[in-house]
């Protein structure tokens, strides 16, 4: 190998290895591997497989086939012939024709011609996580392929290891959070609740006791009663409210930033209905390309302003969208806006800011400023109030 060469190889195998360190997802860490060792060893074809535990793939990533020829191949393969050999022999598989092999099986009728074939096991100690595939290099795979495509191995081993590490980090954190939900829950709203049923049933005992004896003070002493039972499911509703807004995004990454802010304003719209408190509704698709840090951010500001609305709007409606983002008078379509208006008694924000208040304003322009976003809010007294985030596709990744 001439030296260019050899630093052209160091090159490409530092941009894999700082993919793994640089905590992208694991698919991305995983698909760049896999181009990398089809690049650096000069074969047509590459792939890695994922067992799923049950006799197939749970994840089947392949560099050089396009995405017609994917579409045609199928679904994703079972664990026959080489690729069950590969999950199961610990040694490298370097075969010169993988046709000419015994423990060769059979492939889909679009899947493309393969000869030459070289196959590492991925591993974690002695635990199998999958296997690095590669075919069809002129001339055949050599000793140094093999030793390459084991560094590889290594690396694509690591990636899984940490990926594994932060969904049992993700599960934990989602069980602290449910118990901190279950603590709030009993001691806010459980308690105003059981007070709620003590102060009703005293007030209908006093209701009684008026009908019995034809006592106005025991009428006015049963109205004051459900004064405060009105007041005790204010107070419980604005708990709830709260312990809503703080719920963390733990679904964000698994449903997606539309699904998870439609369930977010069905559930406060389920809890206000309840307290006679306005509707809230919910408009919208979830857009592509954006960050993970630029759709936690569209879902903080949402529910900032969702709570805003809700304590302090005295609003009938509250209505939430999120789109992508159209600039007027241009074909080009990149990142999203979102929305959060109400038809309250609106604010005079320059007083707001005189007064030395920030109804969350300060809290969501810092989380707009952190993705490059762009927080407007447009409001007057009796006239509601609209917050709008724009973030764009390019500058918030």
């Amino acid at each position: 190998m001439s030296p260019q060469n050899a630093l052209d190889t160091m090159r490409r195998l530092s941009a894999a290895v700082l993919a793994v360190s640089r905590h992208l997802a694991t698919d991305e860490v995983l698909q760049t591997i896999v181009a990398t060792a089809r690049e650096l060893i000069g074969a047509e074809y590459a792939a890695l497989g994922i067992p799923d535990g049950a006799g197939s793939f749970a994840q089947f990533l392949v560099d050089g086939v396009t995405d017609e020829q994917w579409a045609a191949i199928g679904p994703l393969p079972r664990q026959h012939g080489m690729l069950a050999v590969m999950l199961h022999d610990p040694a490298p598989q370097r075969l010169a024709d993988i046709r000419q092999d015994p423990r060769f099986g059979w492939w889909p009728k679009a899947h493309p011609v393969m000869s030459a074939f070289l196959g590492q096991q991925i591993r974690d100690g002695e635990e199998i996580l999958g296997a690095l595939f590669l075919a069809n290099k002129p001339g055949g795979f050599t000793g140094d392929d093999e030793e390459l495509l084991g560094v590889l191995a290594g690396h694509a081993a690591i990636a899984l290891r940490h990926a594994r590490l932060y969904e049992r980090e993700r599960e934990l954190a989602i069980t602290r959070e449910r118990n901190r939900l279950a603590r709030e829950l009993h001691d806010a709203v459980a308690q105003k609740l059981f007070a709620l049923r003590l102060t009703s049933q005293a007030a209908a005992d006093l209701l009684d006791a008026a009908d019995t004896d034809d006592s106005d003070k025991a009428r006015a002493r049963a109205r004051a009663e459900l004064d405060q039972v009105a007041a005790l499911a204010r107070e419980a509703a604005e708990e709830l409210r709260s312990v809503v807004v703080e719920l963390r995004p733990a679904e964000l990454e698994e449903d997606g930033l539309a699904v998870t802010l439609r369930k977010h304003v069905e559930v406060l719209d389920r809890v206000n209905l309840t307290a006679g408190g306005p509707r809230v509704a919910f408009e919208g698709a979830d857009v592509k390309g954006l960050s993970p840090a630029a759709e936690e951010v569209l879902l903080r500001v949402a529910q900032e302003a969702l709570h805003n609305a809700l304590r302090h709007a005295e609003a009938s409606t509250i209505n939430v969208r999120l789109a992508e983002r159209c600039p007027a008078g241009t074909n080009a379509c990149g990142g999203a806006f979102l929305e959060v208006d109400d038809d309250g008694i609106g604010f005079d924000p320059g007083a707001v800011r005189r007064a030395g208040r920030s109804l969350g304003l300060v809290s969501m322009r810092d989380r707009a400023k952190s993705v490059r976003g762009r927080l407007d809010v447009t409001s007057a007294p009796g006239q509601g109030t609209k917050i709008r985030l724009e973030v764009d596709r390019g500058r918030a990744a």
